[in-house]
């Protein structure tokens, strides 16, 4: 049993430097460039001649809807952007307008330019038109966007209660260019 404060530290010392050694095998790699959306039979997505990546970035959230009575309304995404499929780097955060934002706060609002819906059960893919509301960050820049791989987000088949609001779980990953 430990009896003192140096006892702690030493042990959690220990176990740091285990750690260490432990890790100290795994290979050091820079981050891979973005590429470029597959679009397979979406081909009515491409983006214009010598647009360029900027960034890909994968989401998980929700779309939301509102019954209105007859209905279910589109209201708004809401999620979490990261740099990795596995959501361990956040980047930035997605929301009505559609709006894109990084956490440095660059900004990019998109308008849709055209759909694709290559999965009955997953919301339409997407080519978007973006306007960058501010000259650095992440979004810096960015003229197009692809929502692409989407699953989930579908609009609820069954009626609701007038003004229920319903979150649809989804993910999909967004790649933001830059125009020639």
């Amino acid at each position: 049993m430990m009896k003192t404060r140096r006892d702690v530290v030493r042990v959690m010392g220990g176990l740091a430097a285990a750690t260490l050694v432990a890790c100290s095998n795994d290979a050091v790699t820079a981050p891979a460039a973005p590429s470029a959306a597959n679009l397979g039979s979406c081909t009515n997505l491409q983006t214009p001649a010598g647009s360029t990546v900027a960034a890909h970035l994968y989401a998980t959230g929700v779309q939301i809807y509102r019954w209105n009575g007859a209905s279910w309304d589109f209201v708004s995404p809401s999620a979490v952007l990261t740099s990795d499929a596995q959501s361990m780097n956040t980047v930035a955060i997605h929301y009505s307008g559609p709006t894109w934002q990084g956490i440095g706060g660059s900004k990019v609002v998109g308008t849709v330019v055209t759909t694709c819906t290559p999965n009955a059960n997953a919301i339409p893919w997407l080519l978007l038109s973006g306007v960058a509301a501010q000259d650095a960050g992440v979004f810096n820049g960015t003229k197009f966007i692809h929502r692409v791989n989407t699953t989930g987000g579908l609009t609820p088949t069954t009626p609701g209660t007038a003004g229920q609001v319903v979150s649809v779980p989804y993910t999909a990953e967004y790649v933001f260019y830059r125009a020639p």
